[in-house]
C-alpha cells in the first residue's frame, strides 16, 4: 500500500508530534538550504566569468553543436535574392551571420571540465551497458499505448512544481493552463494517465521549473557540472531541480523503496521513447562532451527566453 510521509511519521516508526519534519526531508531541507546560499555565492562569479568568456576570440562555438539555429541562418542568406552582375557580398554575409550567431551563443563557465569529463564518459558507459538494454527490454514487454499513459501520469504528478513557477514567473495565463490541465486530466483522464486535456480541449503543456524562475529573477547559471546518472546541468538549475522535487507528491511517497521503483519506472519508462538519438547525437559530433554542453545550454536558454 502506498503510505504518504507524514510529520509524526518517520519511516514506520511513529514519533511524538514535536519530531516535526521526518529524518529524510529534513536532510533534503538542509542540502536544498546549502545549496541555495552556495548558488548566491557562486551565481556572481559565474556571470563575470560568462561575460569574459564570451569577449574571448580563442572558444567560439562549432557550427555543429547548433544545427538549428545555423541551418535557419543558412537558409535566410540562401534565399536572399542575387544579382549575378553585382559584386558577390559573401565576406560581408558570412560576417553578418557570424556576428548574429556570436551575439545570440550563451556561454556558461566550466571549470570543472575534468571532472565534468569523466563524469560524462561515466553515463555514457551507463547509457549502452544498463539503460538502453533495459530501456529496449521494457519496451518490447510494455506496449506503446500503455507507456504512453505511465509518462502522461508522471506528467500530471509534476504539475504543481509547474504551477507554483508559472505564478512566481507571473504567468498567470500559462498557471490557468496548468491548473485547468491537471483538473481535466487528474479527472476524465482517470489519474493522470490520459490527457484529454490536450487531445480535447487543445490545452498543450507548459514547461516550467524552479531553474528557470531562478533565472527570471537575475540568477546566473554559476558553471556547467555533470551528475551521475542525471547528466548536464549548471549550478542554478541544479539547485532548481531539488528545489522542484519538494513541490512533487511522489517525492513523499513510502517506504523508500518504494519511492525508488517509482522513480525508476518514470526514467525508465522515459528512455524506452529516446532509444536511439542519443547514438545519432554522439556519432554527429566531433566532440560530444562538448556538443552535449553547449547543446544543453542552449537549449535551457530557449527555455527561460520562451
Amino acid at each position: 500500500m502506498i503510505r504518504f510521509s507524514s510529520p509524526c511519521v518517520r519511516r514506520g516508526k511513529p514519533v511524538p508530534a514535536k519530531a516535526g519534519i521526518p529524518r529524510a526531508s529534513s536532510l533534503a531541507l538542509s542540502i536544498f538550504c546549502f545549496l541555495v546560499s552556495f548558488v548566491l555565492a557562486v551565481t556572481l562569479a559565474g556571470c563575470a566569468v560568462s561575460q569574459e568568456a564570451s569577449s574571448s576570440t580563442g572558444h567560439g562555438p562549432p557550427a555543429k553543436n547548433h544545427p538549428q539555429a545555423a541551418l535557419e541562418d543558412a537558409t535566410r542568406l540562401a534565399e536572399t535574392p542575387q544579382n549575378d552582375q553585382a559584386e558577390a557580398p559573401a565576406d560581408s554575409d558570412f560576417d553578418v551571420l557570424d556576428k548574429e550567431l556570436e551575439d545570440r551563443f550563451v556561454r556558461v563557465a566550466d571549470p570543472l571540465e575534468p571532472w565534468n569529463r569523466l563524469m560524462f564518459n561515466v553515463n555514457d558507459a551507463l547509457y549502452f551497458w544498463v539503460v538502453k538494454p533495459v530501456a529496449q527490454t521494457y519496451k518490447g514487454v510494455v506496449p506503446e499505448p500503455a507507456r504512453l499513459g505511465i509518462r502522461n501520469f508522471f506528467d500530471n504528478a509534476g504539475t504543481p512544481a509547474r504551477y507554483v513557477n508559472c505564478l512566481l514567473q507571473s504567468k498567470n495565463d500559462a498557471a490557468d493552463t496548468e491548473l485547468r490541465r491537471f483538473l481535466i486530466n487528474t479527472t476524465a483522464g482517470v489519474l493522470g494517465f490520459g490527457d484529454p486535456a490536450l487531445d480535447q480541449h487543445g490545452l498543450k503543456p507548459v514547461e516550467e521549473d524552479l531553474g528557470q524562475t531562478l533565472a527570471t529573477y537575475g540568477f546566473g547559471d554559476g558553471f556547467y557540472i555533470v551528475w551521475p546518472f542525471l547528466g548536464p546541468s549548471t549550478v542554478r538549475n541544479s539547485v532548481g531541480m531539488l528545489g522542484d522535487q519538494f513541490l512533487n507528491p511522489l517525492w513523499y511517497v513510502e517506504p523508500t523503496e518504494l519511492s525508488i521503483g517509482i522513480s525508476a519506472t518514470k526514467y525508465t519508462n522515459a528512455a524506452s521513447f529516446q532509444i536511439g538519438r542519443y547514438e545519432v547525437f554522439k556519432a554527429a559530433a566531433v566532440d560530444p562532451y562538448v556538443a552535449m554542453r553547449e547543446s544543453y545550454i542552449q537549449y535551457r536558454d530557449k527555455q527561460i527566453r520562451e
